[in-house]
């Protein structure tokens, strides 16, 4: 049977509807993202990891989101150029989605109900990550402030299996 999570669908920071079982057999991370938060440095880690797993079958997904103090208050364009400019981001944006309430995108619904955190079905901040392995499963949530060097030890052990 098909993984849930591959029968979800997103529109990219281009409008450009992406399929998730484009990602199949890939490992992915989902992170919502903020452009003026006090985590926003974590770009750079994500992208690190990227960099680095990329040819190993690791996707991170950016899901710019501005639920939480009004820390992305811009548009796709403004938020892709941010990421670009400061941030050297080459994984895949996402067009700005709300990942709470009863606006969440289906995908942060299916996430926070297979993983849920400290707040239940909740995200608690911005740079929440979720793990998928390459069967579209979720195995895994960090925290907003878990930084993306921690979850490098968690990826060498799922991408060498």
């Amino acid at each position: 049977m098909q993984s849930p999570f591959y029968q979800l669908e997103a529109k990219n920071i281009q409008g450009k509807i992406i399929l998730m079982e484009d990602y199949k057999g890939k490992n992915v991370l989902v992170v919502n993202t903020a452009s003026n938060c006090g985590l926003t440095p974590q770009f750079e880690g994500l992208e690190k990891l990227y960099q680095k797993y990329k040819n190993q079958g690791l996707v991170v997904l950016g899901f710019p989101c501005n639920q939480f103090a009004n820390q992305e208050p811009g548009d796709d364009k403004s938020i892709a150029e941010g990421c670009m400019l400061n941030y050297g981001v080459s994984f895949p944006m996402f067009s700005k989605i709300e990942v709470n309430g009863d606006g969440a995108h289906p995908i942060y619904k299916y996430l926070k109900k297979q993983l849920p955190g400290l707040l239940g079905q909740k995200i608690k901040w911005n740079f929440t990550k979720f793990l998928i392995d390459e069967n579209g499963r979720p195995v895994k949530r960090f925290a907003p402030t878990t930084k993306p060097q921690k979850i490098d030890r968690y990826l060498e052990k799922m991408l060498a299996r």
